[in-house]
């Protein structure tokens, strides 16, 4: 990583190259991908064994340089120096670097020195498991991986329990058990999906109940790594006792067809059964 070299004609742009690797299927690797570590001058990775690994089934040798969360302050220095002249790309070793992973701070500092980051899209195992689950997926929220003690994780939960929208984790097996009794105990009515495998060939999502997948789990111990998926909150129809009040409320400011057209619209109940209900409580 000197300074003193310059890009050939056919080398890239120097900078900081986010390249997202398969997170297990190796013929998931886009052509952008291979074109990126082909062109580099290096590669920064988590596991210098597991990304050369994939770039010796590319038939590419790079030099490596290790950066994950153990790496100090002068490491992350020391790389985005060197992107003042090289082309260095930056890989998890899985999937797309930046989730859950170090990736940020090295982006941060790019950005702050003012060099060229670009972002290389591909396989995302939050993403996957969110598509092959089926739960509704027009809003989402990731949440990374949930804490390791359990005062921690139930606080966690509270905290999002509340979200009108699927949550995704990652999880590891030795802890899903534990996971899953949490949710469980906090959000009992949410229907739950277990995405393990993705990509591979004993690649699955079981969706369900808490209890349902405690017992599965429980005599099949889950290998590999995992994405928790939980449902967003059940829309719950207003009781006639709630209805009826919110009716006596709205008769009081508003005419009969504009009180059950506002209440309508607040809890999705039939306009034309509201309307009834209001004439007879006007009756009454």
């Amino acid at each position: 990583m000197s300074d003193d070299a310059q890009p050939l004609p056919d080398c890239l742009t120097p900078g900081l190259y986010l390249v997202a690797t398969p997170i297990g299927n190796l013929g998931d690797i886009t052509l952008r991908a291979v074109d990126i570590l082909s062109r580099c001058d290096g590669v920064a990775c988590e596991d210098t064994r597991i990304t050369g690994k994939l770039l010796k089934h590319l038939g590419l040798s790079k030099p490596m340089w290790r950066y994950d969360d153990h790496s100090e302050q002068r490491d992350r220095r020391r790389l985005v120096d060197s992107m003042r002249n090289r082309a260095v790309a930056l890989v998890s070793d899985a999937g797309t670097p930046m989730i859950s992973d170090p990736g940020f701070r090295l982006v941060n500092d790019c950005r702050l020195e003012g060099i060229p980051v670009t972002s290389i899209p591909g396989a995302c195992a939050a993403v996957v498991g969110l598509t092959l689950s089926g739960l509704p997926n027009d809003r989402f929220l990731f949440a990374g991986f949930l804490p390791a003690k359990e005062k921690a994780r139930r606080e966690t939960l509270q905290e999002l329990a509340a979200t009108d929208a699927t949550l995704v984790f990652y999880e590891t097996g030795p802890r899903l058990l534990k996971s899953l009794k949490a949710l469980g105990e906090v959000m009992p009515e949410r229907e739950l999906a277990v995405a393990r495998e993705l990509t591979k060939l004993h690649e699955e999502c079981r969706r369900g109940m808490s209890d349902g997948l405690m017992a599965y789990y429980d005599a099949n111990p889950p290998k590999g790594e995992i994405v928790l998926l939980v449902g967003p909150p059940q829309e719950q129809v207003p009781s006639d006792a709630d209805a009826d009040a919110m009716l006596r409320t709205a008769l009081e400011t508003m005419k009969t067809s504009q009180a059950a057209a506002h209440v309508s619209k607040a809890t999705g109940l039939d306009r034309k059964t509201l309307y009834a209900r209001a004439m007879a409580m006007k009756s009454e």
